[in-house]
């Protein structure tokens, strides 16, 4: 009796990510470069105000800033093609986005609340943080469609 061939040995291909230009108009690459100049624009109108509250604004320049960074390096990892290494590449990027969209909601509705508050002090700074707040709303939710579209892609 014949022992039946072993399963042919597979090797990991990494899902097609297009280069260059085309990886802008792609769903879920679209994503990054809305969500690096919505995520600049809160921690610099943030920045552009008078904080009333250090310990609230400071977390949503510190997570702003931050995710900013993380997501410029995940954006050139894809344009260099370093996601090519590694087989877990779309689980992390998924899970990167879903947790920075999370740390995002609670960065939006402490905007908003500091908003809220600075409604009574001075116009101008009242208008600049409601611009930051409905910014960091557009970002949270940029980053949750990402991280969703990134893992059913």
């Amino acid at each position: 009796m014949a022992s039946p061939d072993p399963p042919p040995a597979t090797s990991y291909s990494p899902p097609d990510v297009p280069l260059g230009v085309s990886l802008f108009l792609t769903i879920p690459y679209a994503f990054f470069l809305p969500e690096l100049i919505f995520g600049c624009w809160v921690w610099m109108l943030v920045a552009a105000t008078q904080v009333a509250n250090a310990l609230l604004q400071g977390w949503v320049i510190y997570v702003s800033l931050t995710s900013f960074l993380i997501s410029l390096m995940f954006l050139l990892s894809y344009l260099f093609g370093f996601y090519k290494r590694y087989e877990s590449w779309r689980v992390l990027d998924s899970l990167y986005h879903g947790t920075t969209g999370i740390l995002y909601m609670s960065a939006a509705v402490l905007q908003a609340h500091a908003t809220i508050v600075s409604e009574t002090a001075d116009l101008r700074n009242y208008y600049i943080n409601t611009a930051a707040s409905f910014f960091a709303f557009m970002t949270t939710l940029l980053y949750i469609l990402h991280a969703f579209s990134i893992y059913y892609h």
